[in-house]
């Protein structure tokens, strides 16, 4: 099966790609969880996070949002001697931070859709030189979720998540997946 240029023959890369990336998604605990993920990925390849996501989900309580928000202190610091995750008290700190922030929202979902009009935008790049880092839309969504409270959101980081979230479809033609999801599915 053909796939996007970055995804590598690592199998749980190849599941990720096949079934989660590019496909739009709504639900606010799945959304909560990429959200943090892509923070936690800040600086590391995407693939050192993905191998690390089921032990996050056991250590940020399933990430569930309101017990990621009440972590104490002496839980950082506990999770700062757990050589399963990423080991960074300023992205542990920020897992809590943006939990806080996540729940001062009235609608998250809505909020973070809102940046591309409730709707995925459909790119068509041909290969991998057309697809941006970083875009106008990832630009305003950090500053949206930094005057919210989020931190560890710029505008990479925001892309990413719009890509990886589906709101924006950037599997490229040459990939199995861009046939299907580029015509909605």
């Amino acid at each position: 099966m053909p796939r996007c240029f970055w995804c590598s023959e690592d199998p749980l890369y190849m599941a990720y790609h096949d079934q989660e990336w590019g496909t739009p998604l709504r639900d606010a605990q799945g959304l909560f969880e990429l959200l943090l993920l892509e923070g936690f990925q800040a600086g590391l390849s995407w693939i050192t996070v993905l191998r690390k996501r089921e032990h996050y989900r056991e250590v940020l309580f399933g990430f569930d949002v309101q017990r990621v928000a009440q972590m104490s202190d002496a839980e950082i610091d506990e999770l700062m001697l757990d050589p399963g995750i990423i080991r960074n008290r300023l992205k542990l700190k920020a897992a809590r931070r943006n939990a806080q922030a996540w729940l001062a929202l009235e609608d998250p979902v809505a909020f973070l859709w809102s940046f591309v009009g409730g709707q995925p935008v459909i790119n068509h790049f041909k290969d991998r030189s057309q697809v941006p880092a970083i875009t106008p839309t990832a630009v305003e969504m950090s500053k949206g979720l930094k005057k919210a409270g989020f931190t560890f959101v710029g505008p990479t980081i925001c892309y990413a998540l719009m890509q990886a979230s589906g709101m924006v479809m950037d599997h490229t033609r040459d990939c199995d997946r861009y046939a299907a999801l580029a015509n909605g599915g």
